[in-house]
């Protein structure tokens, strides 16, 4: 696949996020992406990585949701678990720059307003109460105490 842009390889990090167990909505790719990187790219950006993907047959629109390929999923699978999500998105860049296309596929297109909607949404669910899944969960605070040491009963020296 060539050319290989950042946006493909966060898109494919979201969809594997997002998509586990079902294909996922639009809000929940948006969700997974904000969790990944930390923000979201414009959306002429994904609507683009979205129809560069699936031409390339790396996404696959089932039931009004997406998920991955079985080729996307061998990718991700590959990745290693312990890497952050900057690595993971370069090893992604590089496993999507040697990818070829293999027969033709649908091209997906979604379009800016239906990811400006599905980013408002994202920002309402931010603000409420609800809890998100997608969410980072905070770290309890821990009380760091220091250990007492304590001598043993046979260490003490006689007097004699």
């Amino acid at each position: 696949m060539y050319p290989v842009h950042d946006v493909d390889a966060i898109l494919l990090l979201s969809l594997s996020l997002a998509a586990k167990r079902r294909p996922a909505g639009l809000v929940e790719i948006i969700a997974a992406t904000d969790l990944a990187q930390g923000s979201i790219p414009s959306e002429t950006k994904l609507s683009d990585a979205f129809a560069r993907l699936s031409a390339y047959g790396l996404i696959v629109e089932i039931d009004g949701g997406y998920t991955l390929s079985a080729d996307a999923q061998q990718m991700m699978e590959s990745q290693r678990k312990k890497d952050d999500n900057e690595k993971r998105i370069y090893r992604l860049k590089e496993h999507l720059a040697d990818y070829h296309l293999e027969g033709e596929h649908t091209t997906i297109f979604v379009t800016g307003a239906q990811l400006l909607a599905a980013v408002a949404a994202h920002q309402k669910e931010k603000l409420t109460a609800t809890r998100s899944m997608l969410m980072p969960k905070p770290k309890p605070v821990e009380d760091k105490k220091r250990p007492t040491s304590y001598k043993p009963f046979f260490a003490r020296k006689r007097r004699g």
